[in-house]
């Protein structure tokens, strides 16, 4: 896994491409604090908010999540406990449900034993999620969080020609 830089941040709609999520989805999860920006909050009409990675790593779980029928009130939870372990504790993470419940498993072990008492259904392997957003955003931009220049990857011929203008 790459570092991840915290100086890049991501505007709504870069973040719902990267995540696969609606931009309405995105806005009512910021209003409603499931998932706020961390880089830049909305101040008004017209404002952009700035999503760091982590921001979009915890958008596509809850995606996931939602997609195979965990309520809203579990996943605030699981959102909330994410935020306390921080980004690079995600790597090596699985998070396994039964459709209500999510258990964190941190080792293969721990996902047998889970799955051996029955409580298990599917899971959510973070690296791999880690992995598909790195690659999404591999092929957008962001911007910085210090000045608010774009960043591009220098894999996207248009965003190159932009940035060589200075628009």
């Amino acid at each position: 896994m790459s570092d991840v830089n915290s100086e890049i941040g991501y505007r709504g709609a870069t973040a719902c491409v990267a995540a696969g999520i609606t931009y309405r989805q995105l806005d009512y999860w910021a209003r409603t604090e499931l998932v706020a920006p961390s880089i830049k909050s909305a101040a008004g009409s017209g404002s952009q908010r700035l999503y760091s990675f982590g921001d979009i790593l915890v958008l596509k779980i809850v995606k996931r999540l939602l997609d195979t029928g965990v309520s809203l009130q579990n996943i605030r939870a699981a959102v909330e406990h994410l935020r306390n372990r921080g980004v690079a504790d995600l790597e090596s993470m699985t998070l396994m449900s039964d459709g209500v419940s999510i258990y964190e498993c941190a080792s293969a072990d721990e996902i047998i034993d889970l799955l051996q008492g029955g409580q298990g259904v599917f899971g959510i392997a973070i690296n791999r999620v880690w992995n598909e957003v790195e690659g999404s955003l591999a092929n957008l931009q962001g911007e910085s969080s210090v000045d608010g220049s774009i960043i591009t990857s220098g894999k996207d011929e248009l965003a190159q020609r932009r940035k060589r203008k200075g628009a």
